[in-house]
């Protein structure tokens, strides 16, 4: 089976180096919920380093909750954030000969596009201006929306519990987090037969996203995994 394995980097957190000989994918931070021009040149020069496929992981100006706060914002408010932090990262991969791949939104984003018609149109407003694929929930409000529009790409988590309905678990819920990396492949696995995700993400900004990372890596190859960016 063939897997892309994706990671949220340039958001400061200080793993960027260690995490990038693992993935396939990167979800570049464009700068406003967290990180900035420095780190988002830093990590984009890893990623051609170590030939990982570059996308662009614009959220919320909401640096104090790190972008993973619910916001109500209007339309063209909206539509103008994500083509801004779209048009960054996107000026700046060309500077340095790179080109951005795709496009998945961060955080509480991700979750309102996922799950609110409305925001999902707006964000493809947005995604659209740069004909970039989008990334996200399989099932979702937002897999909808992009229907015969423009690219989608099912994504999974490794990291995040599930609830029945194929929605992610609060964080803010005591058993959000997968921790064993055993328990992340059997989800992967899950993933991959039943919701028919192409991309898998760990989380960059966890304390433990090193060594999970690389045990998640391992044991997925040591199962047959083929790891290969979807883009």
């Amino acid at each position: 089976m063939v897997i892309d394995l994706n990671a949220d980097l340039g958001e400061g957190a200080g793993f960027d180096a260690e995490l990038m000989p693992l993935i396939t994918s990167a979800n570049v931070c464009c700068g406003l919920h967290a990180g900035g021009p420095a780190d988002i040149a830093r990590t984009l020069g890893l990623a051609h380093k170590h030939g990982v496929v570059i996308g662009a992981h614009p959220g919320y100006a909401d640096r104090e909750h790190f972008g993973r706060q619910e916001l109500k914002l209007g339309n063209q408010e909206l539509v103008a954030l994500c083509v801004y932090q779209l048009g960054a990262l996107y000026a700046m991969a060309a500077a340095l000969g790179l080109r951005v791949s795709y496009v998945k939104p961060h955080g509480a984003l991700y979750n309102q596009a996922c799950r609110d018609r409305h925001v999902a149109e707006l964000f493809i407003i947005a995604a659209a201006q740069l004909e970039l694929p989008v990334v996200g929930l399989p099932g979702s409000e937002l897999a909808e929306v992009c229907r015969e529009r423009i690219p989608f790409v099912p994504e999974g988590f490794a990291d995040r519990r599930y609830r029945p309905d194929g929605s992610l678990v609060p964080r803010t819920d005591p058993d959000a987090f997968v921790h064993n990396p055993e328990e992340a492949v059997k989800q992967v696995e899950w993933l991959v037969a039943d919701r028919g995700v192409r991309t898998i993400c760990v989380h960059g900004d966890n304390p433990d996203a090193v060594a999970f990372t690389k045990a998640l890596r391992d044991s997925l190859l040591a199962r047959g995994f083929e790891l290969k960016p979807f883009a």
